[in-house]
């Protein structure tokens, strides 16, 4: 039987890349997504013809007070699509970012960074404990940028550090149902983040470029098929641990 995997954020990005990854590797996937149901569809579509099962449910992880209802749209689907009462992992994919001088970085920015990034894990994780199954899985995302500096990032970085912490409570006091929590920490990655700055623009993938050993800044399929990788029986032993996956940038 097939396991089950729920990403937040998956229509897009980094997250769209761990679903399709999820799905070659066996897993049905739960994909969510915040606004664009369109994408999220397209995504559900390529996992199917993957020889998978998959649904698109909303959710906008910033918003705590609607997951009671989330929670049950998500039970009808677990019945519905794949005859569960239970899933088997949480990958906490969604998420924004800002590049700000910390002297200039306002209190709204602050706080929907730590909306998304920390406070949206946390209670997402709570919402959900009672049906994710035993000896299930639990990856959220920190940032190579939590272990070195980048002028701009202090509100993003003091986020992704929160959920390092986090992820290492999570694996303490879910590891009597055996649960494993991981956190997992791209580098620089061509994507849309702050617009698809890293992408797009010469000079700062020049830059990271220069930063990382193996001289490129990563893609998508760098980070997609690790995930994946963690969700597999034989790495049940691997719990508590911030993976960084950048190409040894800045070592």
């Amino acid at each position: 039987m097939s396991k089950i995997s729920m990403i937040t954020g998956a229509n897009r990005g980094l997250g769209r890349n761990a679903a399709i990854s999820i799905a070659k590797a066996g897993n049905d996937v739960i994909v969510t997504y915040r606004g664009n149901e369109a994408q999220a569809q397209e995504v559900v579509e390529e996992i199917r013809a993957l020889g998978q099962k998959a649904v698109a449910l909303q959710l906008d992880v910033t918003k705590i007070s609607t997951f009671p209802a989330f929670v049950s749209t998500l039970k009808k689907a677990l019945s519905e699509t794949f005859g569960r009462d239970s899933f088997d992992h949480l990958i906490n994919n969604a998420g924004h970012g800002e590049m700000t001088p910390f002297a200039e970085t306002t209190e709204q920015q602050f706080d929907s960074l730590f909306d998304v990034h920390v406070k949206g894990v946390f209670f997402l994780v709570q919402a959900v404990l009672p049906i994710l199954a035993d000896n299930g899985r639990i990856i959220t995302y920190s940032s190579g940028l939590t272990r070195v500096s980048f002028p701009g990032f202090s509100a993003y970085s003091a986020a992704k550090g929160a959920i390092e912490i986090l992820t290492v409570y999570l694996a303490k006091e879910l590891g009597e149902r055996g649960i494993t929590a991981n956190c997992v920490a791209p580098g620089a990655i061509e994507t849309d983040f702050l617009g698809g700055a890293v992408r797009d623009t010469p000079a700062y993938n020049e830059a990271f470029a220069s930063m990382t050993a193996l001289g490129r800044v990563g893609l998508p399929d760098d980070i997609g098929p690790m995930v994946a990788s963690l969700l597999r029986d034989d790495n049940r032993w691997v719990t508590a641990q911030r993976i960084e996956v950048s190409g040894g940038q800045t070592i």
